[in-house]
């Protein structure tokens, strides 16, 4: 299996198909590079070199103890394209991963970037504090952790329907898919699964979206109840200058499957423009 090392020794495991542009495919957080199945066999498909690494801690990566904070993810990152010698490539980051391309783009620059999509992500900033009123309350964060640290197999079966919008009315994922999603949570590290939901709730990136100076597609679901749209998608694509917003009517958190086949075609249109 593919891997490189981070600055620090870590081993980073990725998959690497296809030819052609570079698009690196970076995961949400619990899951790994594998949930993003159904985009990497249909990009690679048109043309496209698809590499989907896992983040340290998660899928079939090395699981230190420490480094989940974005400052060392963005270095992650670095590492794998510079490993890999990728020019020109598109950088696609789902929920957590919008934090990683926002901080990688700051720390390393656009010199290897093409382009950037934010996909259902958790950028600009997602806490609720004095000045960001609009945020999550912080109480929500810390159930996730008393949850996660309770009952870890049982939290991340009840977060995996509201990740995506499964009830009693909506048949848009089946109960095959919850599992698979479980098992991939499961894979994790619990000291990973941990620290990062207190890096992707309290890490601010307003100060990061200034360095997206690359063409940049926003994707989020107006249906998201893990990460509300109006604090995130929209406030990204008001900040970073002259983004595309794009917005899924109903769709939930987890788009990257319950809407496939637009998410697909959007992609690929915006890589071939």
């Amino acid at each position: 299996m593919p891997f490189v090392t981070t600055r620090d020794g870590v081993a980073i495991h990725y998959t690497d198909w296809g030819s052609g542009k570079p698009v690196v495919l970076l995961h949400g957080w619990p899951l790994s590079g594998a949930m993003w199945e159904y985009q990497a066999v249909f990009l690679a498909s048109q043309g496209f070199r698809v590499i989907a690494p896992d983040r340290r801690g998660f899928g079939r990566s090395e699981q230190p103890g420490s480094g989940y904070d974005y400052d060392t993810l963005a270095d992650d990152l670095a590492a794998l394209m510079e490993a890999l010698d990728l020019q020109g490539a598109t950088l696609v980051g789902f929920s957590m991963a919008g934090g990683e391309v926002a901080r990688y783009l700051k720390r390393h620059g656009a010199g290897r970037v093409a382009k950037a999509v934010l996909v259902s992500a958790v950028t600009p900033f997602l806490l609720k504090t004095p000045d960001h009123e609009e945020g999550v309350p912080r109480e929500t964060f810390d159930e996730m952790v008393r949850g996660l640290s309770d009952d870890r197999p049982y939290f991340l079966t009840s977060f995996g329907r509201q990740f995506f919008g499964a009830g009693m009315l909506n048949f848009g994922v089946t109960n095959e898919i919850l599992q698979w999603a479980h098992g991939l949570a499961m894979q994790a590290s619990p000291k990973a699964t941990l620290d990062c939901v207190r890096a992707f709730s309290e890490t601010d990136f307003r100060s990061d979206m200034a360095a997206f100076a690359v063409p940049t597609l926003v994707i989020h679901g107006d249906s998201d109840a893990t990460v509300p749209i109006d604090v995130t998608g929209r406030a990204a694509a008001r900040m970073i200058l002259g983004a595309r917003m794009i917005v899924y009517p109903g769709a939930p958190h987890g788009l990257f499957f319950t809407e496939k086949l637009r998410l697909n075609a959007d992609l690929a249109e915006f890589l071939r423009s």
